[in-house]
């Protein structure tokens, strides 16, 4: 049974990459959000928190794949298809984003593996975007020199950083991904499956 659900259905496929294709956009816009919110905060000396208000919009992809599917790896590869897909449709800051991707991905993968991947409720959602949001600090911090600021910063950017996460990738993926279901057109996914029962 476990190595059945390790198998992957072409319908599982292709809706993994629809997902990649919809927050690789996403992930681009979010980018022009966040510099647009780190110019407008330059003159009073707050620019970093641009990129932490909407920081958990570029988790989502993990966490609502990871959902829907249930399945092991599903969050780290959509997380990474996602980060191609923003990268190819011109992120200035080039291959690198992949590279974070990766990081981002294998932080709601680890809370999904934990929990086995059989436990998939409210709490295991949140759990899973502020796996995001430890693994991509912890990333930042070493990519982005987070280390020249004051601990209250570093404190003040990453409170910032996990509200935006559990309300974007948390939050706001469970909805979509309940509500999607209530429609019936996850039917044939394990999300799908246990809002029939």
């Amino acid at each position: 049974m476990e190595k059945k659900k390790n198998v992957w259905k072409l319908k599982e496929i292709i809706l993994v990459a629809m997902i990649c294709i919809v927050f690789g956009v996403a992930y681009l816009a979010a980018v022009y959000l966040a510099s647009f919110i780190a110019t407008a905060l330059t003159p009073a000396g707050l620019s970093p928190l641009g990129n932490e208000i909407v920081f958990g919009v570029w988790f989502m992809a993990a966490t609502l794949a990871g959902y829907i599917l249930q399945k092991p790896g599903v969050a780290i590869l959509a997380e990474v298809i996602a980060s191609v897909i923003e990268v190819l449709l011109g992120n200035w800051f080039g291959p690198i984003v992949i590279v974070a991707g990766i990081i981002q991905g294998a932080g709601a993968e680890l809370v999904f593996a934990s929990c086995k991947y059989r436990n998939f409720d409210g709490k295991v959602m949140y759990l899973a975007s502020v796996g995001s949001c430890i693994t991509s600090f912890l990333w930042s911090f070493v990519r982005s020199g987070y280390g020249k600021f004051s601990i209250p910063f570093l404190i003040l950017l990453f409170c910032i950083r996990l509200v935006s996460s559990l309300i974007f990738s948390g939050l706001i993926c469970k909805l979509i991904g309940d509500g999607l279901a209530k429609t019936g057109l996850l039917k044939g996914y394990e999300l799908g499956r246990s809002h029939e029962s």
